[in-house]
């Protein structure tokens, strides 16, 4: 499997409020927050053309109740990664076959939601790291890998590092 990086797109953005406000309707009432994670959130960073939306939970346990009112959207949910991270539900869109939105619905001041806030803000903030991670990414996307959770996994060390130095920033 290849993995697609292109360059920054401004319409991210727009994209994620448009997101955004059809989410607000299922959440409606729920005191939920909504974030725009991963690379498409922070400008100038080359990313796979792939939204991430995090919602966050007052309380994770309205989560499954949320689920079949997310799937109305036009999410397909994807509970099979909930043994590995409980904490979290996972929803995708797609158009044409090509994924295009990710959604991870948590706890808002959980250990996922703060990681996931910690590193975009670090490399909003600093752009020597968003260089490096834009670097890294393509690097990684020229191999050939059995499924994108491998080439996740390989950007994992460098994930790492840069909570770190968030944390103690």
């Amino acid at each position: 499997m290849k993995v697609t990086i292109v360059e920054y797109r401004s319409s991210w953005q727009e994209l994620f409020e448009q997101e955004k406000a059809l989410l607000q309707n299922p959440l409606k009432g729920t005191a939920s927050v909504i974030e725009h994670i991963g690379s498409t959130s922070v400008v100038g960073l080359a990313a796979k053309p792939v939204l991430d939306i995090m919602i966050g939970l007052p309380e994770f346990s309205i989560a499954d109740g949320l689920v079949p009112k997310i799937v109305a959207l036009g999410y397909d949910y994807v509970a099979k990664y909930e043994d590995v991270m409980p904490y979290r539900r996972y929803f995708k869109k797609k158009q044409q076959a090509a994924t295009t939105h990710h959604i991870h619905m948590v706890q808002v001041g959980g250990e996922f939601w703060e990681r996931h806030l910690l590193f975009r803000s670090y490399l909003r903030e600093n752009p020597e790291a968003l260089k490096e991670y834009a670097s890294l990414k393509k690097a990684l996307a020229e191999r050939e890998w059995q499924d994108g959770n491998q080439y996740a996994d390989a950007k994992t060390e460098f994930i790492r590092k840069i909570e770190d130095k968030a944390k103690t920033k």
